[in-house]
């Protein structure tokens, strides 16, 4: 019934060929629906910023008027023809401000209204990218920093915390503005935020941590203590932390490990059981979290003790065959190089056997075989040649060693 009803020419938005639901004017003269005009101003390149009828200059910057007129015609037109069925167009919501996020923030200054302002604040957060880009031209970044170390310094989590926590990872972009907010508190953050991942917010609070951390001195990531990585540590235990709150854990790990002793902190913590326990479980697919497990995991077998750790799980040197070739190259060449280390350093007679019987050996063999970097070959063939008096013993290799690592 609606396609047998002819449509006003001035009520189609000349990019979509839609009935424009939010018709605003742009500074050429031209009427655009809204949703139409701004994508075509995002997606478009610097010398094809122009108003798509005129040709004319349309910087993205630039000024939308809503053209209110036109849009009360065309719902009364929509109401007139429901019975043709025409779908009713509601009247859109105003634009966010920069104004208006301001005045949020100064609300959060007054305990009675800092609830609803926050509210409010995420609501605009989650709505559309939009509204984030003007929240962060408004300062909310800053904004959260300071009700986040508010809520430290008072020895408590407000009541309010979570909705923060949530906006500033929302609100997140890299701006040099927001980068100099994180340097300036930098010790308060590193200091307050791993508490909250020691309370019920955890999860925003590790992803936010990994920013945070970013923007550290060497100087106060040397000093953390061990209580620092066991908050990380947390993070892997619990079975229903999500996949982003995980990585950004093992992102952290990842640029701490080769600082001052936080190696041993580490280790001390207990993190390689619980890194082992992640790989053993974590599905195939998380490719990335499985990199980063073997990063983390590699960096610490450098030292004695973390090799002891590694083997003093009975399924550690069985996790470590079981991802070659089945995750990342860099999954790889990480797993290949524990396997070295073990293989030079920690290679008692039960462990030569272990890593016979878990299938280590033979994923060496394979790597000879498959399409691999050849620097990766080398260092499996070094690894075999190293013990090859022992394994040649193993039928079930014994081809791949006479073929592949020669004596």
């Amino acid at each position: 019934m609606a396609n047998e009803i002819e449509i006003p020419q001035y009520f189609i938005c000349p990019i979509s060929l839609q009935i424009m639901k939010d018709p605003v004017t742009t500074i050429t003269g031209i009427t655009y629906d809204r949703e139409s005009i701004e994508k075509w101003l995002q997606t478009s390149t610097t010398e094809d910023q122009t108003c798509p009828i005129t040709k004319q200059p349309l910087p993205k910057d630039s000024d939308l008027l809503p053209n209110h007129m036109l849009r009360r015609l065309i719902q009364a037109w929509c109401v007139a023809n429901a019975k043709h069925g025409i779908d009713l167009i509601p009247t859109p919501k105003s634009p966010v401000t920069k104004l208006h996020v301001l005045k949020l923030i100064d609300d959060l200054h007054f305990p009675p209204m800092v609830k609803n302002a926050l509210k409010k604040m995420e609501e605009l957060a989650m709505e559309n990218e939009k509204n984030r880009k003007v929240m962060v031209e408004a300062g909310v970044i800053k904004a959260m920093v300071t009700f986040i170390l508010k809520s430290y310094r008072e020895g408590k989590f407000i009541s309010g915390i979570e909705e923060a926590l949530r906006i500033f990872q929302l609100t997140w972009s890299t701006t040099s503005e927001n980068k100099q907010v994180l340097r300036d508190h930098n010790e308060e953050l590193m200091n307050s935020i791993p508490l909250i991942i020691g309370s019920d917010y955890k999860y925003q609070a590790v992803i936010i941590l990994k920013w945070v951390v970013e923007f550290a001195s060497s100087e106060l990531l040397e000093g953390l203590k061990i209580e620092f990585f066991h908050q990380m540590i947390s993070i892997f235990k619990n079975k229903s932390t999500s996949p982003q709150a995980i990585k950004s854990a093992l992102q952290i790990l990842v640029q701490l490990c080769p600082l001052g002793r936080n190696r041993m902190k580490i280790i001390e913590s207990g993190a390689i059981f619980h890194l082992i326990e992640l790989g053993l479980i974590i599905p195939p697919s998380e490719k990335k979290i499985i990199e980063l497990i073997f990063c983390i995991l590699a960096n610490l077998c450098v030292v004695a003790d973390g090799r002891a750790e590694l083997l003093s799980h009975a399924g550690g040197l069985a996790l470590v065959a079981k991802k070659i070739l089945r995750a990342t190259p860099a999954t790889d060449d990480r797993a290949i190089y524990i396997l070295g280390s073990v293989a030079r350093f920690s290679a008692t007679k039960e462990v030569v056997a272990e890593m016979l019987k878990v299938g280590a050996v033979s994923k060496l063999c394979m790597v000879l075989q498959a399409n691999c970097e050849v620097y990766l070959k080398k260092q499996a063939r070094e690894i075999l040649r190293i013990h090859s008096n022992v394994w040649n013993n193993s039928p079930c290799i014994q081809v791949y060693l006479l073929t592949w690592a020669p004596r």
